[in-house]
């Protein structure tokens, strides 16, 4: 594949810190470079992601899905040659611990009624 056709991205985190720029081919899919910002996550971050699973990918006000292609995703930078596409990185965490925690905050609430019927 010739070089011009690779794609430069940057991830840019919660904190306006980046991660990269890498090329990639235009072939990758979104889960690849969901792996690569896991792997290269900075180590002093609080609030690290445990997985790709973990995080959504948001480029031109649009959150990507995992099996679109790079090639797909930076269709509206077409005109942007040589240029660096920064999408940027939201980190949710997973969903079987929000429900525990969830599960933990109602059931004080639970309990703490006093009600009286006469």
């Amino acid at each position: 594949m010739p070089e011009e056709d690779f794609v430069e991205l940057k991830f840019r985190l919660y904190d306006g810190t980046d991660i990269g720029p890498f090329r990639y081919s235009p072939a990758s899919t979104v889960a690849v470079l969901k792996e690569r910002i896991v792997a290269e996550w900075p180590k002093d971050k609080k609030n690290a992601p445990k997985g790709a699973n973990d995080i959504k990918l948001i480029n031109a006000g649009k959150i990507l899905e995992n099996s679109k292609t790079v090639g797909q995703c930076k269709a509206p930078f077409g005109d942007l040659q040589n240029g660096v596409i920064t999408m940027h990185v939201v980190v949710q965490p997973s969903l079987a611990k929000a429900k525990t925690e969830k599960k933990v905050d109602d059931a004080p609430r639970k309990n703490l009624c006093s009600c009286t019927i006469l």
